[in-house]
């Protein structure tokens, strides 16, 4: 694996504006959102609405990730993606969300998941998370990947290819009249073959008007989890696999959790509506 230093927090920038013509989640001003209390599955017209939100959210991701490159800030990352959300009528659905201060999460290398945009620079080597969520006509569409910066070792790549893979693995064992406990058996099972962990404590999720329903989809093989998997659902995958251990430190933000060991991590999402058959992506550019 790459020798380089370890991340350290960097500087904040000033909150991006949003257009005060682009409506707002209700949680934006409060301490968190209210309780989900609706349905986990969605009608049609909801349904539609989430396809527009979450190709937004996928093309902004898209945008940014354009800029990846050694030298790069993640803030820089932030506002490609925040400008394209508001350039289309949506709201950053993270920017506010329990006070998170940016449009995106940027996690790189032993950074598991929510990792603050700042002037932390990219370098050659690096593998870099971004999760991007959308916000538009009522709903939520909520995505993310890991992306490579200049010349990466071998370990990390593999990595990066083997998450990518468990998530596909996972969208197709999405079968209505199944467990929504399959999802973490089948990633479980794959990444075990290369050793890798799977981190536990941070999931997938029921999104719709919500951006987290209160429906936890595990992503290890959890016998507590037997939710039926039913038409017109919509959730998240969005596995959590590690070079290392699972276990993890939060840093002082409350926001950044970085693998306990320190060693590299990688992580891929996308929302999904469950159909007749099986599950189709939202979140597709």
């Amino acid at each position: 694996m790459s020798g380089q230093s370890l991340l350290v927090p960097g500087k904040l920038s000033p909150a991006r504006p949003v257009p005060a013509s682009i409506p707002r989640p209700e949680y934006v001003g409060k301490e968190g959102p209210a309780p989900y209390e609706g349905p986990e599955v969605q009608d049609a017209e909801t349904i539609e609405r989430m396809r527009i939100a979450g190709r937004i959210a996928a093309r902004a991701m898209e945008e940014a990730a354009k800029l990846i490159e050694p030298g790069v800030t993640t803030d820089e990352l932030d506002r490609v993606a925040h400008e394209y959300m508001c350039d289309h009528g949506a709201y950053p659905s993270t920017l506010g969300y329990r006070g998170f201060p940016k449009s995106l999460c940027s996690s790189v290398n032993e950074v598991i998941c929510h990792g603050i945009p700042d002037t932390t620079v990219l370098r050659d080597g690096d593998i870099v998370n971004l999760d991007v969520t959308a916000f538009i006509h009522g709903v939520h569409g909520d995505n993310n990947a890991t992306y490579l910066c200049g010349d990466v070792d071998e370990e990390s790549r593999l990595l990066v290819e083997r998450t990518r893979e468990s998530l596909h693995r996972a969208i197709k064992a999405v079968k209505p009249g199944r467990r929504i406990n399959i999802v973490g058996r089948v990633i479980e099972s794959y990444a075990k073959r290369f050793g890798y962990g799977v981190v536990r404590d941070f999931t997938g999720h029921g999104v719709n008007t919500s951006f987290h329903s209160g429906l936890i989809v595990p992503h290890y093989d959890s016998p507590h989890h037997t939710t039926e998997i039913k038409p017109g659902m919509t959730f998240t995958i969005e596995p959590m696999l590690t070079l290392g251990t699972y276990e993890y430190d939060m840093w002082e933000d409350g926001w950044t959790v970085v693998t306990k060991d320190r060693k590299r991590t990688a992580q891929f999402e996308h929302t999904l509506v469950v159909t007749d058959t099986g599950a189709e992506i939202l979140t597709l550019p």
